[in-house]
C-alpha cells in the first residue's frame, strides 16, 4: 500500500510554473486596454484632444497658405497639417503618461510594481495604451485634413499610419523620463507646458527649420519632437518636389535616432520611476 502511494507520488506531474513571456504580455495588454478604456469612457477628453489640432491646422495653416502660399508656390497647409499630426500624438501621449501619478496616489502603481512583472513591461503597457488613446485623435486629423483639401495618396496614408504610431510610442517614452523626476500630479501639471511648447517652435512643427541660429539650431537638436516631426515628413513627402525643402535628415537616419533615444528614455523613465516607488 505504502509502496503504491510512493509511486502514485513520484510519477504524478510537478505544478507547472506560468510562462513568465505570456505573463508580461498579458499584463501589457491589460494596461493598455485598462488606458484605452478609460478615453473612451471620458467624453470631455475626446472632444477637447481634436480642438487644438482643427484649430492650429485650419486657422494657422489655412492662414499662411493664403498670405504666403500663393506668392511662393509653396503648399504651408500642408506642412503645418504635418507637422501639427506629429506633434499632437507625441505630446498626447507623453501627457497621458502623467495619469501613472494618478495610479501612484491610488496605490495602483505600487501594486502592479510589486507583482512578479517586469518593470519595463509595465512601463510599456501604460505607453502602449496612451498610444492606442492617441491614434484616434490622429484619423479624425487626417480626415479633417481631406476636408481642408490636403492631397493624400494611399501611399502617404499607409506611411502616416505608421509615423504616427511611432511618434506616439516615443512621445510616450519621452514623457516617461520626464515623468521620473516629478514628485506629483501638481507638478506635473504645471511643468510639462514648459517642456513642450518650446518644442512647437524649435521642432519644426510650423516653420521650417532649415536656416537657424546657431542658439536655436542646439536648443532643436535636443528637443526630441524635431524628430518625431521629421521623420512624418520624411516618409509623407517622400518622392516630392518639396522633399529637399521640408525634410532634415534621410529617414534611416531618423529611424536610428528614434530608436537610441527611445531605449535611453525607456530606461531613465523606468528607473527613477521604480525608484521613487520603492521610497515611498
Amino acid at each position: 500500500m505504502t509502496t503504491s502511494i510512493q509511486s502514485q507520488t513520484r510519477t504524478s506531474p510537478a505544478p507547472t510554473r506560468p510562462n513568465k513571456l505570456a505573463q508580461n504580455v498579458n499584463a501589457i495588454f491589460a494596461i493598455a486596454f485598462r488606458d484605452f478604456l478609460k478615453l473612451i469612457r471620458d467624453r470631455a477628453r475626446l472632444l477637447s484632444t481634436f480642438l487644438f489640432p482643427l484649430i492650429f491646422i485650419g486657422f494657422l495653416g489655412g492662414g499662411m497658405q493664403a498670405t504666403f502660399g500663393d506668392a511662393s508656390g509653396y503648399n504651408f497647409l500642408t506642412f503645418v497639417f504635418t507637422g501639427v499630426l506629429a506633434q499632437t500624438v507625441f505630446q498626447s501621449t507623453a501627457i497621458g503618461i502623467i495619469s501613472l501619478l494618478e495610479d501612484r496616489q491610488n496605490d495602483f502603481s505600487q501594486e502592479i510594481f510589486v507583482s512578479p512583472i517586469s518593470r519595463y513591461s509595465i512601463v510599456f503597457g501604460k505607453i502602449l495604451g496612451e498610444t492606442l488613446v492617441a491614434l484616434p485623435q490622429s484619423i479624425g486629423i487626417i480626415l479633417f485634413g481631406f476636408v481642408l483639401g490636403v492631397s493624400i495618396n494611399l501611399a502617404q496614408l499607409l506611411g502616416l499610419a505608421v509615423t504616427t504610431s511611432v511618434a506616439a510610442l516615443y512621445g510616450g517614452a519621452f514623457g516617461m523620463m520626464v515623468l521620473g523626476v516629478m514628485p506629483s500630479r501638481r507638478a506635473a501639471d504645471q511643468l510639462f507646458p514648459f517642456v513642450f511648447l518650446p518644442q512647437f517652435f524649435t521642432a519644426g512643427v510650423f516653420v521650417p527649420l532649415n536656416s537657424l541660429p546657431l542658439p536655436l539650431e542646439i536648443v532643436s537638436l535636443l528637443s526630441p519632437l524635431r524628430y518625431a516631426v521629421d521623420i512624418t515628413r520624411g516618409l509623407f513627402y517622400n518622392g516630392t518636389a518639396d522633399f529637399d525643402f521640408v525634410v532634415l535628415y534621410p529617414v534611416w537616419l531618423n529611424v536610428l535616432i528614434l530608436g537610441v533615444s527611445f531605449a535611453v528614455f525607456m530606461f531613465i523613465g523606468t528607473f527613477l520611476f521604480v525608484r521613487a516607488e520603492r521610497n515611498r
